[in-house]
């Protein structure tokens, strides 16, 4: 048996040696985590994970979000939750940036008309080997990093996205612009049998040609569009390096967080020529089945998710005229200030 130690010397006040005492909580005291915060967004978000569960939702993914690393990456993990959220999204890009700096590496002029892109057949060679072969594949793989669940398809497959040869009408003038395609059908047998089997459809914006052995160049905006419309999706999502559609730019910076599609239509021969299509684009989603679309900022990380899944969301939110479109029993989602549907 060892024999007990000395007692130490007993500490003066106001010694620095003076133990400390920790105060334990009160019996029946409730401590104060510092997760709670976490519980309460998740409660938050309750009410919209229940009201969006098994719906549609196509993303359109485009702007800064494809060159910023971090963006990407919280793009990637937006999709992959909707995913695992009982949504069923459909994620369709376009590639600009990239398609500017390899047509930029090969020599070849990058021009825009009517804000669509002057596609000539070494244009549109580019356009293909970019979007399906760089942006799509990059894309496919941050999602599936994630566990198995993208799977890439261009237009042409499958006959999803048909075209014809787009002219645009500028100064009262048809122009040609290359093999730039206006939608003339979708099949989306392809994208239904892959939500079925649970996957997330990755689609490049090229689309095969009704007339000739040729592709198309298609505006991703546009095709998100249709293909929003055609799936019967509940929710269109554009993401943009803006906040979402301003109130009178470039006099104000107030976004608008809500119009309906009349409003909408009055609006758009005073936006900028890149907004056209996107909203244009809005405007066919919500009048073809489609309850709501929504220009959201995609420099915010996590954008996605605030939008779908918080009482605040973020961008503008385009609904269709009938009142009816726009709400929902009261059983069915909170109320908001934004009135979100």
């Amino acid at each position: 048996m060892s024999e007990p130690s000395a007692p130490g010397p007993a500490s003066e006040p106001g010694d620095e040696s003076e133990t400390s005492v920790v105060t334990q909580p009160a019996a029946g005291a409730t401590r104060k985590h510092t997760a709670l915060p976490k519980a309460q967004t998740l409660i938050e978000a309750l009410p919209w994970i229940t009201r969006h569960q098994g719906k549609t939702v196509v993303i359109k993914f485009g702007g800064n979000a494809m060159v910023d690393a971090e963006l990407k990456a919280a793009f990637a993990q937006d999709i992959v939750f909707l995913r695992h959220a009982g949504l069923r999204p459909v994620v369709v890009h376009g590639g600009g940036p990239q398609i500017n700096a390899q047509l930029d590496k090969e020599g070849l002029v990058s021009e825009f008309r009517a804000g669509l892109r002057v596609t000539t057949p070494e244009a549109m060679d580019v356009v293909r080997m970019v979007l399906a072969g760089q942006v799509q594949r990059e894309l496919v793989g941050l999602l599936n990093q994630h566990g198995p669940l993208a799977i890439g398809l261009t237009g042409e497959d499958a006959h999803t996205i048909t075209a014809t040869k787009h002219f645009p009408r500028i100064a009262g003038e048809l122009v040609d612009i290359g093999r730039v395609g206006e939608i003339t059908a979708i099949d989306t047998g392809a994208i239904e049998t892959l939500l079925d089997d649970g996957r997330i459809p990755v689609v490049s914006s090229i689309a095969r040609s009704a007339d000739d052995d040729h592709v198309y160049n298609v505006n991703a905006d546009t095709a998100a569009a249709a293909l929003a419309a055609a799936l019967g999706a509940e929710t269109l999502m554009v993401l943009t390096d803006v906040e979402g559609l301003y109130e009178d730019w470039p006099h104000s910076d107030e976004v608008i967080s809500r119009l309906t599609a009349n409003e909408l239509e009055k609006l758009l021969p005073e936006l900028a020529s890149g907004m056209v299509p996107k909203m244009e684009g809005c405007l066919y989603a919500v009048r073809n089945g489609v309850r709501t679309a929504r220009v959201i900022d995609g420099r915010v990380q996590h954008s996605i998710l605030l939008e779908i899944f918080t009482d605040e969301g973020i961008g503008t939110m385009v609904v269709d005229d009938d009142p009816r479109a726009a709400t929902e029993p009261a059983t069915a989602e909170p109320a908001t200030e934004r009135q979100k549907p």
